[in-house]
C-alpha cells in the first residue's frame, strides 16, 4: 500500500472522504484501501466576546491523502468519485505515490509522543507581516503601527510602533490590535 494524493473539490474534502469510503465498502474493496484523510490541525480562535475555541484548520483545502494500493480497479473508483479530481503528480497513465517521509508530516502525531497529553496549538491570527494596525488596547492604545512578525504558537504579534519619532518594536497579544 502506498500514499497518493488526490485534487477534490475545495471546501468538499469530508464529504468527498465520506462518499469514497462508501464506495469502497459497497465495491468490496476494503483491502485495497487503508486510510483516507484530510489533512487538518488544531487552531485556537477567539469569538468576538473573548471565548476561546479550538478548531481544525485543513492544511491543503481541496486535497485529500488515500493509502492504497493502486491497480485498474481501485483507479477506476476513486476517479469516478462524484467530486474527485485527479491524481496529483506529472500528467501519464499511473499516479505516483508519495514518500512516506513526506506523508509523516501530515499524520496525526502517535499518542505515545505526546508529553502527558499536552499538545501546543496554533492560534488563529488575522495580521499578517507588512499590515497596518491600530492598538486597541493595553498602553499603547490608539497608537498605529506595522505588523512586523506574528507568532502563532503563543498568539503574539510585533508592532512597529512610532513613540517619539523613533521605530520600536512592541510585542501585544493579537487581541489587542485591530486592523485599519
Amino acid at each position: 500500500m502506498e500514499w497518493y494524493i488526490i485534487k477534490v473539490a475545495f471546501n468538499r474534502e469530508d464529504s468527498i472522504r465520506d462518499a469514497l469510503m462508501r464506495r469502497i465498502k459497497l465495491s468490496g474493496m476494503e483491502d485495497l484501501f487503508e486510510e483516507i484523510l484530510v489533512p487538518t490541525e488544531d487552531v485556537v480562535t477567539f469569538t468576538r466576546d473573548g471565548k476561546r475555541r479550538v478548531i481544525k484548520r485543513k492544511l491543503y483545502p481541496g486535497y485529500i491523502m488515500v493509502r492504497m494500493v493502486l491497480n485498474d480497479d481501485t483507479w477506476f473508483l476513486v476517479r469516478e468519485t462524484p467530486g474527485v479530481g485527479d491524481f496529483t503528480g506529472p500528467g501519464g497513465d499511473k499516479p505516483i505515490p508519495v514518500e512516506a517521509s513526506e506523508v509523516a508530516k501530515f499524520l496525526p502525531p502517535e499518542e505515545s509522543d505526546e508529553e502527558e497529553g499536552e499538545t501546543t496549538l496554533k492560534t488563529a491570527i488575522p495580521f499578517k507581516v507588512g499590515d497596518r494596525v491600530r492598538v486597541k488596547e493595553g498602553n499603547f492604545q490608539n497608537l498605529e503601527g506595522e505588523v512586523e512578525k506574528v507568532d502563532e504558537a503563543n498568539g503574539r504579534v510585533t508592532v512597529i510602533i512610532s513613540i517619539f519619532g523613533r521605530s520600536t518594536p512592541v510585542e501585544l497579544d493579537h487581541w489587542q490590535i485591530e486592523e485599519l
